[in-house]
């Protein structure tokens, strides 16, 4: 049994990281001390001086464990790591937990992309973002796409043969695939384009001005018009933008916000000294500030601005710059707040190591991230006005928190009746209806793909509530019923419900409703198998229209709920029925892909299945295969002379 006040004693004075654990042995804080003793003891001692967060989650520890750090910034950086693996219900975290887009310029390539990623990776190329707002960066890529002639495809190496593409002859692309591009001049052009990106672009429009003037002067008019649309996409692109501050500068101004029913942080971003962008980040806490009057900015209501800000409001300040910019892949030089924070300097020297990091993986020129609260001048005006807006953002958020919470409110309900619906028209009376008013519906659908017959398979996608769980998505690929939808049903559902009672992880949460691409025979599938391991989860089909629109949800007894005037319902089905139609088509595409793949190889003699998957990892499709000669063929890994011309004699007879 484990006895906290024994425990106590046996507490360490080195730097460390604390976790507290609940009964079940969960964690649900994580924390950092210079002093493990005093910092875990403090917890235990003078409860009713903590306020009611604290208290909360001391009422809940049964235990805790810790792990000597040999100094303050080794505990730093393994507490945040900590915050992300287990994500405690006690710590402020991010809430949004899905990745954001960030553009890119590959610059490690010789001839550089730019595309959209929502992943970093240390592979040399400039970052910029994250940005919130993905149809904004299409459209931007769009806006360069067109300024800009630069490559789009990922490929290296060209073939001497090799045809160019679309985008060549339509004048989107230099022709790089076949020699035509001048490396000097399409830098010239990354160049521009990273300063653009940078927030910069005032250079490059003067930049621009005079070559249209000088094109125009040279009578060269539609060269020069080219030119006046480019100026032109740039002002739009910046049209947005206030000056805010003198000179060159890349800074980041953080305001925590906590309005009734929600916190977040704005992000004001100040590039080439305007405010370039604001970023909203929404924050996850056990216990929201219910009590904060509106427009309160962590705590500080509008006629304090300045003044300081509530110690609720520097927590959550600390905790967001702890975790949001070590995942960044470029920092600023600045960051402005409007209050100290605890561990100030500590977390300053974490961003440079971050810093040194981006450096030396080619993804930003290495230099250090100040964190400053300024007292006086334009930095603390740029904090005003930034605190201001907030004001007005607090009371938008309240607003979009509610309808969010109608929203919600309303699926809940309308899933519910479906639920109850499907449990009586099964004869299963006594299924629980979960009744925490807090969960969200665990919803599993189900789809089953295949070409012409062959290559079945089996999709499953889960949903709680409106939000898909892409972790738990899993895939079938259909072994004793292929071309049958109704039994290779049966089989997806069979051993899933397997996999459960066998205790596998990866299958061992039970949903709460399980919906069907399809009619009353797929519902009846996938019954039988769920009366035959004696499990009751309702389940309905999804049935299309002929115009392949979720028309309507079809019920094990034949009754029907028609969408047609259940707009919530219609959109709610349809977004599930889409995605995972959309899961299963592309893994059977993939399957699909190869087998053909290895249904043309198997037929070379001397070429086995080492030899199939080096062929394909070094050519990368049957078409390149097939258009290589003896020398590019005798490049991959393990292939002899007989087996080139094996290769070589196999395509020359087709």
């Amino acid at each position: 049994m484990f006895s906290i006040e024994d425990e106590l004693k046996k507490l360490p004075t080195t730097p460390g990281v604390y976790l507290h654990k609940d009964s079940l042995g969960e964690v649900i804080y994580v924390g950092k001390a210079v002093n493990l003793r005093n910092r875990v003891r403090s917890y235990f001692r003078k409860q009713s001086q903590h306020d009611p967060k604290v208290r909360a989650m001391v009422s809940n520890i049964a235990e805790f464990e810790y792990i000597s750090c040999s100094s303050e910034m080794e505990a730093l950086l393994l507490e945040c790591n900590l915050i992300k693996k287990y994500l405690p219900r006690y710590n402020i975290l991010l809430k949004d937990d899905k990745s954001y887009p960030y553009i890119v310029v590959s610059l490690a390539e010789k001839f550089p992309r730019v595309y959209s990623s929502r992943r970093v990776l240390r592979d040399g190329s400039r970052y910029f973002g994250p940005f919130s707002d993905a149809g904004a960066v299409k459209r931007i890529v769009g806006m360069l796409d067109e300024m800009y002639r630069l490559k789009k495809c990922r490929q290296q190496e060209f073939r001497n043969d090799v045809r160019p593409c679309l985008n060549y002859f339509i004048g989107k692309c230099p022709g790089v695939c076949i020699g035509e591009a001048d490396r000097e001049g399409y830098m010239k052009s990354v160049d521009e384009i990273v300063e653009i990106l940078g927030g910069k672009s005032a250079s490059v429009i003067r930049r621009l001005e005079s070559q249209m003037k000088e094109a125009s002067e040279n009578l060269q008019y539609e060269e020069a018009a080219q030119y006046r649309d480019n100026i032109k996409a740039l002002r739009a692109l910046g049209e947005t933008q206030r000056a805010t501050i003198k000179g060159e500068r890349d800074i980041d101004v953080l305001i925590p916000v906590i309005s009734h029913k929600t916190s977040v942080v704005a992000s004001y971003k100040v590039r080439d000294g305007k405010l370039s962008a604001r970023e909203i980040i929404y924050l996850r806490e056990e216990f929201s500030d219910r009590g904060a009057e509106l427009g309160d900015i962590g705590g500080l209501r509008g006629a304090e601005l300045g003044e300081g800000v509530s110690q609720r409001g520097a927590e959550i300040l600390a905790s967001f710059i702890k975790q949001h910019y070590p995942e960044l892949a470029s920092l600023p030089r600045e960051i402005l707040l409007p209050t100290h924070i605890e561990d100030e300097a500590l977390i300053a020297e974490m961003l440079d190591r971050v810093n040194i990091i981006n450096a030396e993986n080619g993804s930003d020129v290495l230099h250090k991230t100040k964190i400053t609260v300024p007292e006086r001048g334009e930095k603390k005006a740029l904090i005003k006005m930034a605190a201001a807006d907030s004001i007005e953002l607090a009371g938008s958020l309240d607003e979009k928190a509610t309808r969010e919470r109608e929203r919600r409110d309303a699926l809940r309900s309308e899933i519910s009746s479906i639920i109850e619906y499907a449990a009586s028209a099964s004869g299963n009376a006594a299924l629980l209806i979960p009744d925490d008013d807090e969960r969200e519906y665990r919803i599993e659908a189900y789809d089953i793909s295949n070409f012409n017959g062959l290559d079945t398979v089996g999709g499953m996608v889960v949903y709680e509530g409106r939000k898909a769980i892409r972790n738990d998505y899993r895939k079938f690929k259909v072994r004793t019923a292929e071309g049958d939808d109704y039994g290779s049903l049966r089989e997806v559902v069979y051993r899933r419900l397997k996999r459960a009672k066998a205790g596998d992880e990866g299958f061992s949460i039970y949903p709460d409703l399980m919906m069907i691409d399809g009619g009353l025979g797929q519902v009846g599938a996938v019954k039988a198998v769920l009366d035959a391991f004696r499990i009751a989860i309702p389940v309905v089909g999804l049935a299309k229209d002929d115009s392949h629109r979720t028309r309507a949800i079809v019920f094990e007894d034949g009754h029907e709920i028609d969408l047609k005037d259940n707009r919530l319902l219609f959109s709610y089905c349809g977004m599930v029925q889409e995605e995972v139609h959309r899961f299963a088509i592309t893994y059977m595409s993939g399957v699909k892909g190869k087998r053909m793949i290895h249904s043309v190889l198997e037929e070379i003699p001397g070429i086995g299945p080492t030899r199939r998957k080096s062929l394909m990892q070094h050519f990368g499709s049957i078409d390149a295969i097939k258009n290589a000669d003896y020398e590019e063929l005798t490049e991959a890994e393990g292939m002899t002379s007989k087996a080139a011309e094996s290769v070589l004699e196999f395509f020359s007879e087709k």
